[in-house]
């Protein structure tokens, strides 16, 4: 009986320690991340979550063409905004294939600045963006293996203002 009560009250003692808001999420992120969490300054105005406006024409855009001698086929991955300001719909394609997903970007008190860079290999592209320093940080790879559209994850991101 008294293991019982004096675990109940390790427990509770546990219990009682105080976070401020989210920072225990963010170091539990940090910790799974497979990068540091950005630490963006605090933004002087907020950037809207939602667009005013929803541009129809490609934010980035990477396009290669493919080897195929008969056709006119291109291997390209295309960003469009959507109505939430930091989420895009990529548009893939090689040759006949086509398929899209959708991108995230974290919120680092700017205004979202997507790019698309060359990848290592053939038929390959880095989709990141711009962060507040205007540093590149990659994010998803798009490439094609084995006649396939392939869209894998490089890096995981989480924002966290901290309270001096």
């Amino acid at each position: 009986m008294k293991r019982r009560n004096l675990l109940f009250c390790c427990l509770l003692a546990a219990g009682c320690h105080e976070t401020t808001p989210n920072e225990g999420a963010a170091k539990a992120d940090e910790a799974k991340s497979s990068t540091p969490a950005i630490k963006a300054p605090p933004p002087a105005e907020k950037v809207p979550l939602y667009r005013t406006t929803v541009g129809t024409e490609p934010v980035a855009e990477y396009k290669e063409r493919t080897e195929n001698p008969l056709n006119d086929w291109y291997f390209s991955v295309k960003l469009y905004e959507t109505p939430k300001t930091f989420q895009y719909v990529m548009k893939l394609k090689y040759e006949e294939l086509e398929g899209d997903d959708t991108l995230n970007l974290p919120n680092v008190g700017v205004m979202p600045k997507p790019v698309i860079q060359k990848g290592e290999d053939k038929y390959s592209c880095i989709v990141g963006f711009m962060d507040h320093q205007n540093q590149f940080r990659e994010y998803k790879k798009v490439y094609v293996k084995n006649d396939e559209l392939k869209v894998t994850s490089l890096k995981h991101y989480t924002v966290a203002t901290y309270d001096k």
